[in-house]
């Protein structure tokens, strides 16, 4: 019926289509969002669950398995960034101290190169703070309701990733069912290649957030600067988003390290740290060890994470 259509009205249908595709997204994004998190873990989890299997382990016992595997590595996560959430509220005091000294330099800098005495400073700062205030305060409003949502939302995935491996079969058969006899050897290839390359895809993110987080973290660490670790996770995790990763990466980096210090020779040093291990990660590490597993086009990459942040 379509092929009778002029180019236009096709093009216009299809339009329609993907707006209509786009609204059912944003609208029902609570109840897409789990399941697509669950759907790429659990193909995550497969070469686990499919030894089990191998081994005579029971089915039900084979899929719970490889959940509390990911259950106890996200455990570890969490206590990771509590501690060190703790280490950052311990030194609060110190933090204030330093951060107070920083302004102040800052202040005294601003007058000698400006007509913007300390009084104008404190001022405009204080409105600043004002209008930050209100704004958390605003944004307060909707925490409890983003919260009980997290919440929902980690309650949904382990429930979801055992159905999935549970009547992974069933749903094989159901794509099937939209394809012709002769087409399903096509369509089975289909399937195991794009398992392959997902799969692919997110070990290789795994290894690379690894291998830049012992790296970056263990040479801070070694040089003595506080919080390295964490400064180390952070960055491994914002690099995976193109250039803007990096720079958030480096601009956090610089603040928890004033924050620690007094002198600026430590964000000097990591600058130079983050520059150095990119350099090797761009050049040697990723190629070498990652190689293609990683590589997507720099401006998709961006815009997933915009549209699925969103």
């Amino acid at each position: 019926m379509t092929n009778n259509l002029p180019l236009t009205a096709k093009r216009s249908i299809e339009l329609l289509g993907l707006i209509c595709l786009v609204a059912v997204m944003v609208i029902a994004r609570d109840i897409i969002m789990p399941i697509l998190m669950a759907f790429f873990i659990s193909i995550m989890l497969l070469p686990l669950y499919r030894f089990l299997k191998k081994k005579k382990v029971p089915e039900s016992l084979a899929i719970v398995l490889p959940i509390l595997v990911v259950a106890l590595f996200v455990g570890l996560v969490v206590w990771f960034f509590s501690h060190q959430i703790g280490l950052l509220v311990n030194d609060f005091p110190r933090i204030k101290s330093n951060v107070t000294q920083h302004i102040n330099s800052l202040s005294d800098w601003i007058s000698r190169i400006t007509h913007y005495d300390d009084r104008q400073q404190r001022a405009f700062i204080k409105d600043k703070s004002d209008d930050l205030m209100n704004m958390g305060t605003s944004m307060a409003g909707g925490a409890a309701v983003t919260l009980s949502g997290i919440f929902v939302f980690i309650g949904l995935l382990p429930i979801y990733i055992y159905l999935m491996l549970f009547y992974k079969d069933i749903l094989l058969k159901f794509i099937f069912m939209w394809f012709k006899t002769d087409d399903h050897p096509k369509v089975k290839e289909a399937i195991y290649e794009t398992e392959s390359i997902i799969k692919s895809y997110l070990i290789g993110l795994l290894i690379q957030i690894t291998y830049m987080t012992i790296l970056l973290g263990g040479i801070l660490m070694l040089i003595g600067i506080k919080h390295a670790l964490l400064i180390g996770v952070i960055f491994a995790i914002l690099n995976l988003i193109p250039y803007v990763g990096a720079l958030m990466g480096n601009l956090i980096g610089v603040l928890l390290t004033l924050t620690s210090s007094q002198e600026l020779w430590p964000v000097i040093t990591v600058l130079g740290v983050i520059a150095f291990v990119q350099f090797l990660d761009n050049n040697i590490l990723m190629p070498r060890i990652v190689g293609s597993k990683v590589k997507i086009n720099a401006l998709f990459a961006i815009l997933g994470y915009l549209l699925a942040e969103a």
